[in-house]
């Protein structure tokens, strides 16, 4: 019984833990992109920002696709508390296959911007489509370490390391994709307001 005790204590302890450092993570990130959003808004003076510009078709697209990755991916975490294996790899697979749809379009995005004749460097590019592309492509950098965590979480839940009593990978894992998707939408507003 004093073993259960000292077992549970010690998961608690571990949970909170993990949880810490994630979300010392998540304010890093968070002032990062609260730095460049910065710099992005102070740029908007200079005459050669361009004021006509549209935010691509398929940035909307993929803003719909990440919504739906922390649908599936909080259904995969109510799913194994249930005990629901099959769910929970179903939603698993299917938040992996939208985190990988949201990429897909989001370089879709980057060609309509070329097709519009915007470069991020070089002759074509300004300074407003040069921090479009570097604000897209940190988030999809930051999103890249979620394929990467989502890929292990769908590993240890084959190798049944989750169940109701132990789901600390998923919850870490649904933390950060959260985080992630509140991201985007957030600069996707961001860019669509202060453009």
């Amino acid at each position: 019984m004093e073993m259960t005790i000292q077992a549970s204590e010690e998961q608690v302890r571990k949970s909170k833990s993990a949880k810490l450092i994630l979300l010392f993570a998540m304010v890093s990130m968070t002032m990062m992109f609260a730095g460049l959003t910065s710099a992005f808004v102070v740029s908007k003076s200079r005459a050669d920002w361009l004021t006509n510009f549209q935010i691509p078709t398929a940035f909307y697209i993929s803003t719909a696709i990440i919504i739906g990755c922390s649908v599936t991916f909080y259904l995969a975490k109510k799913a194994i508390e249930k005990g629901n294996r099959s769910a929970t790899t179903g939603f698993l697979l299917g938040t992996f296959a939208l985190g990988v749809l949201f990429v897909i379009f989001q370089f879709r995005g980057f060609g309509q911007i070329i097709e519009s004749g915007y470069y991020m460097t070089g002759q074509g590019s300004s300074i407003t489509t040069t921090f479009l592309y570097v604000i897209a492509l940190m988030h999809l950098l930051h999103l890249a370490g979620g394929l990467i965590s989502l890929l292990i979480i769908i590993y240890n839940h084959f190798k049944q390391k989750y169940n109701p009593t132990q789901t600390l990978g998923i919850e870490l894992g649904a933390m950060y994709w959260h985080f992630l998707d509140l991201l985007w939408v957030l600069l996707f507003l961001f860019l669509y307001f202060f453009k």
